[in-house]
């Protein structure tokens, strides 16, 4: 019998498979921001969050080195995740618009966040092979998942780039050539259940402060990939 969401999720935090990924998340653990110089990081891999019957997955990058990497949970603490759970509170997707800290009371609605690479890596650019080495953990993920998520959205083109091949795997049928990212790109994939694959410029304070992704456009994305899982209007 395979391993629970919630015994993966565990078991992931304990990972060490990738050496530079390693050495910077506790390195940065170790000498923190000024900002949060009284905090102890969580400074390992960051699991996903959300329910295990999930029907909506939101697939980002890595985590951020003072976010997630600080707080141990998928987008919070930081400004991407400040513009992502705005936008999933006004779509109804997260109880609150807000994510500070573990215990803070959030609760997702019938979605999970999770990313290709659970370690936060230098520059925020994890290499190709950190990306191959962690995807074992996104596979048996979505494996998990399989019975519930009915819709994905990728947020960016790395994302949209590591799932695809997880998703064939798994027994998606991904075209080929494989569809290529673009905000608002949607493709439906036969598999195990009909999945809807939903792509989304990423929350990265590049793309919010220059206008590229602006609030309404991310709601207008959540919005409609609520819908294409079934989670009602």
């Amino acid at each position: 019998m395979g391993r629970t969401l919630a015994e993966l999720d565990a078991d992931l935090t304990e990972c060490r498979a990738c050496p530079r990924l390693v050495e910077w998340r506790e390195h940065v653990a170790e000498t923190k921001r000024a900002a949060y110089a009284d905090e102890t990081y969580w400074g390992r891999p960051v699991p996903g969050f959300g329910p295990a019957d999930a029907a909506l997955v939101i697939v980002g990058l890595a985590p951020a080195a003072h976010g997630a990497n600080r707080t141990g949970r998928m987008f919070t603490g930081d400004r991407s995740g400040d513009v992502l759970y705005r936008a999933m509170y006004d779509v109804g997707l997260a109880s609150q618009p807000t994510a500070t800290h573990v215990g803070d009371g959030l609760e997702l609605y019938g979605t999970r966040i999770t990313s290709p690479v659970h370690c936060a890596p230098p520059a925020n650019k994890p290499t190709p092979a950190e990306r191959d080495t962690c995807g074992g953990w996104l596979a048996e993920e979505l494996d998990l998942l399989a019975p519930t998520v009915r819709a994905i959205v990728v947020l960016g083109a790395f994302g949209w780039q590591a799932l695809l091949p997880v998703l064939a795997r798994a027994g998606w049928g991904v075209p080929r050539p494989r569809p290529t990212f673009g905000h608002a790109a949607h493709i439906e994939l036969a598999g195990p259940a009909p999945l809807h694959l939903v792509g989304c410029y990423h929350v990265s304070q590049q793309n919010t402060f220059t206008g590229r992704l602006t609030p309404e456009m991310l709601r207008d994305v959540l919005g409609r990939a609520k819908e294409l899982a079934g989670l009602g209007g």
